[in-house]
């Protein structure tokens, strides 16, 4: 009868220290995919370089490649492939529905190597003009005048322009600062100039 009890107590201490043990392996494990979803969410720009394997095809992998200005890389059978604005895992099923005309089932691994910084640039009347780097790919443009130092004297502060490609978007530094508006401030993209009139 003791050495019942005595099997039995030891059974359910393990299982109590098994139980104790579980919240930290799945915290671990719950932590591998939240990084992941972070890493997914990166937009390849162009100047990133990347690694591009095919599952056993040495020809068809590229140990380094660069994303041209144009936004795109070009892959033996592939061609031209866009490549800018896409996340890896995006690239990926791309070029894998590529490679499906010329061979069964391609396994393809894209790996970002190097990345680009990505900023935006401030000009005119602020006192230190020049590009200011999106920290984790975010910044305003109130942030973004705040890194160039400010305004100078003669700024008009109520007439600052974004250009982000072929729009001109309009921004009002004094209704930004209004405590009654309860808009967001304007977020920037990489590459979108800011210029202080």
């Amino acid at each position: 009868m003791k050495t019942a009890t005595l099997t039995a107590l030891s059974f359910a201490a393990l299982l109590g220290s098994a139980a104790a043990q579980t919240p930290k392996a799945v915290g671990t494990t719950g932590a591998a995919p939240a990084a992941a979803a972070m890493s997914t969410d990166y937009r390849l720009a162009a100047g990133d370089k990347l690694r591009i394997d095919v599952y056993k095809d040495a020809q068809l992998s590229q140990p380094q490649i660069q994303i041209r200005p144009d936004g795109k890389i070009t892959l033996p059978l592939v061609g031209d492939v866009v490549a800018a604005g896409h996340t890896s895992i995006e690239l990926r099923d791309s070029i894998v529905k590529s490679l499906e005309d010329y061979m069964k089932n391609p396994v393809v691994t894209v790996i970002v190597t190097e990345t680009t910084p990505q900023v935006v640039y401030v000009t005119g009347e602020v006192t230190h003009a020049g590009a200011v780097t999106l920290t984790n790919g975010k910044l305003t443009v109130l942030q973004a005048i705040a890194v160039a130092g400010g305004f100078t004297d003669f700024a008009n502060r109520k007439d600052i322009t974004i250009i982000r490609g072929s729009q001109r978007l309009k921004f009002n530094y004094k209704d930004a600062l209004d405590e009654d508006s309860k808009r967001e401030p304007l977020a920037l993209q990489a590459g979108d100039t800011v210029v202080v009139k």
